[in-house]
């Protein structure tokens, strides 16, 4: 679905995942400047939204994910995940409730099977799943924006600034006085920053909460069972997950970025065997090149890392 937004001048479109809206708008270092100063906006409306309706959705909702939502007040956001018998995580979902509705947005492409989970999971509860990806759109507002939210069919207000969920058909004409657009890089590289995991970037198949640092945002370890719950129990109280997360400050002298799923290795030993793959990279205004990567658990948290071919020190984000 194409955004409206690129039409504003100097949007280059973004490729991959993000396709369909602006990667930026021709001054990549300005855009991330501008949100981390609070000023500007961003066009998440490749992202895929959902909304759950009915008298049960709080307490149904609280079965399936792994975050405590059975009491969620209205308007305060929170993350959650779905995960696979096994534990593996399958879907993030970020929410928030405005006491008749949830709200959920996801990443792109994600929706059609997300919403066909939850509707095969329904049985007699007075819930209704919509995929409302078609009439409302994600735009993000970072920390700080004074922008007015008038409009909006609801919001998430975050640490790193405020999720909105726009009508799609009045996309243009309520952004316009947020400010200068930025593209999905600019958000990329602050997310990077911020050490916050991104699903099918940070994760595959295999990945369980604990590997990537969920286990604090989307898990609530003290509430009823879901589905995975046993492998998220029994690996925070007897065990360490087999891989972590990590922050890469990279080679700055270095003209590329490693791609997402470059392996990692030890610089020492650039012909060894792989040790973990690149999720996401930048570049930081301020930080220079940096990414993220999942390594295996046991990997020194002072050895400098080869990230495909760019060497990288280490930020211990999941202890060893």
């Amino acid at each position: 679905m194409k955004s409206p937004l690129l039409a504003l001048p100097g949007a280059v479109p973004a490729e991959g995942t993000d396709e369909g809206v602006a990667a930026h708008y021709g001054d990549l270092f300005r855009e991330q400047r501008n949100l981390a100063r609070g000023t500007g906006f961003v066009d998440l409306s490749h992202r895929g939204v959902l909304t759950v309706t009915g008298a049960d959705r709080l307490a149904w909702l609280h079965l399936l994910i792994t975050q405590h939502v059975s009491a969620l007040p209205p308007q305060q956001a929170t993350d959650a995940l779905v995960l696979s018998a096994n534990g593996h995580v399958e879907h993030a979902l970020y929410l928030v409730d405005d006491g008749t509705t949830t709200w959920v947005h996801v990443e792109p492409g994600t929706q059609q099977a997300l919403a066909a989970y939850l509707e095969s999971m329904k049985f007699f509860y007075r819930v209704e799943v919509a995929d409302v990806t078609a009439d409302h759109a994600v735009v993000h507002l970072p920390a700080g924006s004074t922008a007015s939210a008038e409009g909006a069919a609801a919001v998430r207000e975050l640490s790193h600034g405020r999720d909105l969920f726009l009508p799609r058909a009045g996309l243009a004409a309520l952004t316009e006085g947020y400010g200068p657009a930025a593209g999905v890089w600019a958000y990329e590289a602050l997310r990077i920053e911020d050490h916050r995991p991104r699903l099918g970037f940070e994760t595959d198949h295999r990945t369980i909460p604990h590997e990537v640092d969920w286990l604090g945002s989307a898990v609530h370890l003290q509430k009823g069972c879901y589905r995975g719950q046993e492998t998220v129990a029994r690996v925070h109280n007897l065990g360490r997950p087999p891989r972590r997360l990590v922050f890469l400050h990279l080679d700055g002298t270095e003209e590329v970025l490693p791609p997402h799923g470059a392996e990692v290795r030890l610089a020492s030993d650039p012909q060894g065997r792989a040790l973990g793959f690149v999720g996401s990279s930048a570049r930081h205004h301020e930080l220079g090149p940096i990414a993220l990567a999942v390594v295996k658990r046991n990997v020194p948290v002072d050895a400098v890392l080869l990230a495909g071919t760019v060497p990288g020190t280490q930020d211990v984000i999941v202890p060893q």
